[in-house]
This record gives structure tokens, sequence and C-alpha cells, in this order.
């Protein structure tokens, strides 16, 4: 079976080419760092459009199969943040923890850290994350919550999730 990890940035700029997506691909990187497994990603970048990050959300949970959709940008104060709106709507069931551990993680190094409103969810047997657009802040966001990651996508029966431990020590229970 193959692995497929989604990856959604939602930015304006980015989405028409007016910058380069740097958060996007930090989050590869980090997959890359972190993961043994093989995988492949399904990538894309997004405006900030509700209906349109849902979209994306539900395609690659439903038909594209990723068994893990991280995405990162718009989860700010700003009017058109509305990533974990988008993330809410599609998700069955709401894992709010993610969220409480990646803003406690960025108040150690932002006092902003509290004006982001991150979360994640699942939907059918997909873990769906919202990360802060920041590349250092993708980074230590995904170094706090990572470690939980492949046991909840066993929960769900998803792919085993094989880690380079000398880079992230996954969690799993003795059996």
């Amino acid at each position: 079976m193959s692995i497929k990890i989604g990856i959604i940035t939602v930015s304006d700029r980015a989405s028409k080419g007016i910058y380069e997506d740097l958060s996007g691909k930090a989050i590869i990187n980090t997959l890359q760092n972190y993961l043994i497994s093989t995988w492949k990603e399904v990538y894309k970048i997004v405006p900030d459009e509700q209906a349109l990050i849902e979209k994306t959300i539900i395609d690659m949970v439903d038909n594209q199969n990723c068994c893990l959709v991280i995405t990162t940008g718009g989860t700010g104060p700003a009017k058109r943040d509305v990533t974990p709106e988008a993330t809410e709507a599609v998700c069955d069931r709401m894992m709010p923890g993610f969220g409480e551990l990646m803003r406690a993680e960025s108040l150690k190094h932002v006092p902003t850290a509290i004006l982001s409103r991150q979360t994640a969810g699942l939907r059918g047997t997909s873990l769906i994350i919202n990360l802060p657009g920041k590349p250092k802040s993708i980074r230590e966001c995904l170094d706090a919550v990572f470690p939980a990651i492949p046991y909840c996508i066993d929960l769900m029966e998803g792919p085993y999730l094989k880690c380079n431990e000398n880079n992230i020590k996954p969690f799993r229970p003795k059996k």
C-alpha cells in the first residue's frame, strides 16, 4: 500500500505566485526528516477561500486516500483566515489536543501564539492538522505533535508510519 500525505498551503499570495511557498516545502522537508516509510506527497496551494480549502481536503482524503493532511496558513485572526473553519466543516470529529499542544509550544517562542487557531480533526480514516504559516513555527509545532501522529493513524487503521527515531520518536504503546 502506498502511503500518501496531503500538504495544503493556504495563501492568497502564494497561490497567485506572488511569493514562493516556503511553508509547504518546510512541511515536506520535515516529513522527509521524520519518516523512513516510503511516502508520496499530494501537494496543493490554494487561496484563503473556505469552500476551496474544504474541497481540497475532501479530495485529498476521499479521492487521493491521504492518511494525513497537513495544512499551513490561514489560522490567524485576520478576516480571510478560515482554515480552521474549513477543517471543522469537513471533519467527523475534532482533535483539540493537537491545537492546544501546538499553541503551548509556540508560546515558548512568541507571545502572539495565542492568536493562532490551529486545530486538528478526523475525516474517515484520515487525520487533518492545521499548522501556522511560518516555516520556523511549522517545525516547532510538528516536533511537538508528531510523536502522537503515527499512533493516531494506527488507531484509525491507516498505514504504518515508520519513523527515523534519531530525528523523531513516535509514541506507540508496548504490546
